[in-house]
């Protein structure tokens, strides 16, 4: 990661750490960059947001920035991430802009871009963005026509829908769907998408008020859903986080199905009708050992990337694979789309659900999950407890006695001063007792 950029683009306290003035300068370098690369005479980026009360600010400073470089700007308001990234292909803009801090609490933005082929920005470009926020370089000022100008088209969010809702062969009549919206950008959308294909559709979270984002609601906390689904008796709920780039589901029992059960039962689905290729899934090291092993059961192979959808992408992308996603939510259909799209997730998952005949509780039961203990230790120096040989050694010791019906996964924080322990087992007894070991020694090295 660099100075600015983090895993999923630049974020942080809005008007504290991503400020009106860094959206600003943003926009002039990103700006440039993208001049530096390309033949057209005025290039044109697309800028979304979500709900988040900073939003308005940020957009408006990013624009400024885009504008005076020369650079034209056709904002689209409120709208999803995956949106954002489908209308910069599909358009032919030069780069896509997404102002949202994800499922993070709404005192908190980001800014994430997109490049014209509608996947996230390489580290190397990046990076070179980094150096011209920070050098004294010069940047293009423009003056009369060459200023850049805000482009409007209210129908191009409506062209994102049109071609989401194409991507399944049948509407979702006999459905009823309850879905959990996080008061974020699937508020109005999610609605009429899934109504305008037939669904019957309960909601929560759609009333966005600037602050409620996130708040107790959507893909981190789909214990609201899954009261919500018992209470109006729906056949499941989609509970999506605050930019709709993730999805978590419900069954109509009220138990939580997350990204590991999904990826099962459409991986499933999809080896069924020979549209798996190569019969590949490519996940995170975070899906559960029961995943794996269920997986392999089935005759579904599997490839494990680092956390963050970036680098599931990357796999996928290389060898042009089906599907891959995180146990978060973050699913990809690389024929469909080139980032997590919940919405487009939420619907193919609807869509096998209503061809298979099955209940969701019965599909996710064919997936038997190890207990897992994760904690969080606050140490002084991250990166030198992770290159320990103490730690390393610790850790092939566990795993060697849980013999194969177990694992263990550290890694330090992205974002703070925090190493994660994680132990899967076949029992939470045993899960306890090894994570606790590990951290005694990871407090120990501290």
């Amino acid at each position: 990661m660099g100075k600015y950029f983090g895993t999923d683009g630049i974020r942080g306290v809005a008007n504290e750490v991503l400020t009106a003035e860094l959206a600003f300068k943003l926009g002039r370098a990103v700006g440039h960059a993208f001049l530096e690369h390309t033949q057209t005479e005025k290039p044109f980026v697309i800028v979304g947001r979500d709900t988040r009360i900073s939003g308005h600010m940020l957009e408006n400073a990013l624009a400024a920035g885009f504008l005076s470089v020369g650079v034209n700007v056709m904002k689209l308001g409120v709208v999803s991430t995956p949106a954002v990234a489908y209308l910069t292909k599909q358009m032919k803009a030069n780069a896509g802009a997404m102002i949202s801090a994800s499922h993070n609490p709404f005192e908190d933005n980001g800014i994430k871009f997109f490049g014209a082929n509608g996947f996230k920005l390489s580290d190397d470009l990046e990076a070179h963005i980094e150096e011209l926020l920070d050098s004294d370089a010069t940047f293009e000022h423009p003056i009369a026509e060459g200023i850049g100008e805000i482009i409007l088209n209210e129908e191009a969010v409506e062209r994102y829908l049109r071609f989401i809702s194409k991507t399944i062969s049948q509407d979702l009549s006999g459905l009823h769907i309850a879905l959990d919206c996080a008061n974020g950008s699937a508020s109005q959308l999610a609605p009429r998408l899934f109504s305008s294909l037939g669904a019957e559709i309960s909601t929560i979270g759609t009333s966005p008020n600037g602050t409620n984002i996130n708040a107790n609601i959507g893909s981190t906390h789909p214990e609201r859903l899954a009261d919500f689904v018992v209470e109006v008796g729906a056949d499941f709920g989609l509970a999506f986080d605050g930019d709709c780039d993730r999805v978590i589901a419900v069954d109509e029992t009220g138990k939580i199905i997350d990204g590991d059960y999904m990826m099962f039962i459409m991986a499933k689905a999809l080896q069924a009708k020979g549209e798996l290729k190569d019969n590949m899934l490519v996940s995170t090291v975070m899906s559960n050992l029961g995943f794996y092993k269920t997986l392999e059961k089935v005759g579904i192979e599997t490839i494990q990337t680092g956390v963050g959808d970036r680098f599931v992408v990357e796999a996928m992308v290389a060898g042009n694979y089906t599907l891959g996603g995180e146990q978060s939510g973050h699913i990809i259909f690389l024929e469909h789309a080139t980032t997590g799209d919940g919405m487009l997730t939420g619907l193919q998952f609807a869509a096998m659900i209503l061809e298979s005949g099955k209940k969701v509780s019965e599909l996710a039961a064919e997936m038997p999950k190890f207990p897992q203990l994760l904690i969080n230790v606050k140490v002084a120096n991250k990166k030198a407890i992770m290159e320990s040989p103490v730690l390393a050694q610790a850790i092939v010791e566990v795993e060697a006695q849980m013999a194969g019906n177990g694992r263990v996964l550290v890694r330090p924080s992205g974002t703070e001063e925090l190493v994660r322990v994680m132990v899967e087992a076949e029992t939470d007894a045993i899960c306890e007792q090894y994570t606790n070991q590990l951290v005694e020694i990871v407090k120990q090295l501290s």
